[in-house]
């Protein structure tokens, strides 16, 4: 292998590393690890969400910085709560975020049998033993963050009657909630989950993976520091709430005596503005009809998200944004709209959608003429090249695009006043039609032929451009227009704990588009001048007839911090 030029090393910029990074770089530069294996382990009981996304894009990412191994890894020791649909869903959006598992898929199922003898285990140890107290009792028993706990009447039972009843706990002897397994640590500990916490519960429950061979089932704390052993995972990255449970952990792989043990390290959890991510809010939502399901456009699942139309690019850029800390903090959504934005700009096709249509009569051009104007597809990005557009007599224009008695600095059309229509030709307004409510249904123009966009004309000049879609050709679609589910100025929840949801959180209207985007693709994405970015979307649209999400709109006040 050869070595750089001293000289280039020494001119090399300095790259700062977040601390989850430095303690890694310290394992190996002491011969802690002499490689890095990381995993993301989610419980599939529901859809994963954009601070899920946080923890898988960083256990993988350090995995390919450091040439590690990426586990892949469901854990799934409580049946009561976990379906294959979750695994499902969760296995797509891992796949769809770009993290790449390889044949590294597991399940803490797998395990269950290393599980239950590593219970035995501590039982012979005389660190383990089963307890008859009920759940309240149990609850009751370990005190609280002042005063310590109380020690467990059954906790006295031999090794010989703890190994009898567990295995009878094993055989289905005992029903759900009668007995325990319990770690023996210390009821005195200030800490509350080392006051021999219950790691074995019984549970008569068919479980999506196993089926109905295991009938009692460990508990995430005591299993999690398993499956990273087994795995031979180094470092067990995992969000702040899981502090605590630190020592416990490495009490687990400490009694075990695990050779080489895992090292479990903490990192803030990342919050969203204005956004809900609780499985219980979200469930509800899905059960009264709020949205539409666990992958509404405006939820931030990442389903949700895909199906708005973000990118995985988007959410990476969003993410190395966010950093890594030790602090929980709150991002703005605005943050995570500001990427999609720079994601999306030069990648995509520009082309005109009437939202709120009014029709333009151009009185002076041939009738049943329909001639194709050149575009082009992105002004930012030449190598997308152009396209022909359909235009004719009849047009299409937004409603905001006309007034009859404009306000100053007002430069799109009115009575005498000359645009320019995008991509097309000078129309100076003639007059205008209204309905028996006083509502303007048609504007009258006429237009100058010398002006043809392209044409080299140098004449006068205009300060309005509108865009517009050829009546005779347009393409008549259902676009949907949405804003934050939460009211923003009210907050989140309300006095009584329900969520301050927003009514106008969605607005579906019929659209007049370019005829080309009828055989748009799902999830396929485009910039609507002036409208924001849209993708069509995978559930509703049907051949021929899409249906568009905005995905953004094109303007925002957020500007990164400095």
């Amino acid at each position: 292998m050869c070595k750089e030029n001293p000289a280039v090393e020494e001119n090399k910029e300095v790259v700062s590393k977040n601390f989850i990074e430095q303690i890694i770089d310290k394992d190996l530069a002491e011969g802690v690890y002499d490689t890095v294996h990381t995993r993301f382990p989610p419980e599939p009981n529901g859809y994963l969400h954009i601070g899920h996304a946080k923890s898988i894009l960083l256990n993988y990412g350090l995995a390919q910085k450091y040439n590690g191994k990426f586990n892949m890894r469901f854990d799934d020791t409580n049946p009561t709560k976990e379906k294959i649909e979750f695994v499902e869903s969760i296995k797509k959006d891992i796949q769809w975020l770009g993290a790449d598992w390889e044949d590294r898929l597991f399940f803490a199922s797998d395990y269950f049998g290393e599980m239950y003898e590593g219970a035995v285990k501590l039982i012979k140890k005389g660190k383990a033993y089963v307890s008859d107290l009920t759940a309240e009792q149990i609850r009751e028993y370990r005190g609280t963050l002042t005063e310590p706990g109380k020690e467990d009447p059954y906790s006295s039972r031999s090794i010989e009657e703890n190994l009898r009843l567990f295995e009878e706990m094993k055989n289905g002897v005992y029903e759900d909630g009668t007995k325990v397994l319990r770690a023996r640590i210390d009821m005195a500990s200030p800490n509350i989950n080392m006051r021999d916490p219950v790691i074995y519960r019984v549970a008569h429950m068919t479980h999506h993976n196993t089926g109905d061979t295991w009938c009692i089932y460990p508990m995430y704390d005591f299993a999690h520091p398993i499956e990273d052993a087994i795995e031979g995972i180094t470092h067990s990255i995992c969000t702040l709430e899981f502090e605590d449970h630190r020592p416990l952990y490495d009490w687990v792989v400490r009694e075990l005596e695990y050779v080489n043990p895992p090292k479990q390290i903490e990192f803030a959890k990342m919050y969203l503005t204005n956004v809900v991510t609780g499985k219980r809010y979200i469930k509800k939502m899905v059960e009264n009809g709020i949205v539409d399901g666990w992958d509404d456009p405006r939820l931030v699942s990442i389903a949700a998200l895909r199906r708005r139309g973000f990118t995985p690019e988007s959410i990476k850029m969003f993410v190395e944004l966010c950093g890594v800390s030790k602090s929980n903090s709150s991002v703005d959504y605005a943050m995570l709209e500001y990427c999609i934005r720079e994601d999306l700009k030069l990648k995509k096709s520009r082309v005109m959608a009437v939202i709120d249509p009014i029709k333009l009569v151009i009185d002076n051009y041939p009738e049943g003429e329909i001639e194709y104007l050149d575009a082009p597809n992105n002004l930012e990005n030449e190598e997308l090249g152009s396209r022909k557009v359909p235009f004719g007599r009849e047009l299409y224009i937004e409603r905001e695009d006309f007034m009859e008695v404009p306000p100053k600095k007002y430069f799109r059309l009115f009575p005498g006043n000359e645009v320019r229509l995008m991509n097309a030709y000078f129309v100076t307004c003639t007059g205008f039609e209204k309905d028996e409510n006083g509502n303007i249904t048609v504007v009258h123009c006429t237009y100058d032929p010398e002006t043809k966009s392209g044409s080299g004309f140098e004449g006068r000049k205009v300060k309005g451009t509108i865009h517009w879609v050829a009546a005779q050709t347009a393409l008549e679609a259902k676009v949907r227009l949405y804003e934050n589910i939460i009211d923003e100025e009210k907050g989140v929840y309300n006095e009584d704990g329900s969520l301050n949801l927003n009514p106008n959180s969605l607005t579906e209207k019929i659209a007049y588009l370019e005829p080309s985007l009828a055989e748009a693709k799902e999830f396929e994405s485009f910039q609507f001048v002036r409208q924001g970015f849209f993708t069509v979307d995978y559930k509703d649209s049907k051949p021929g007839a899409p249906v568009f999400n905005r995905i953004v709109s094109l303007k925002s006040s957020f500007k990164l911090p400095k």
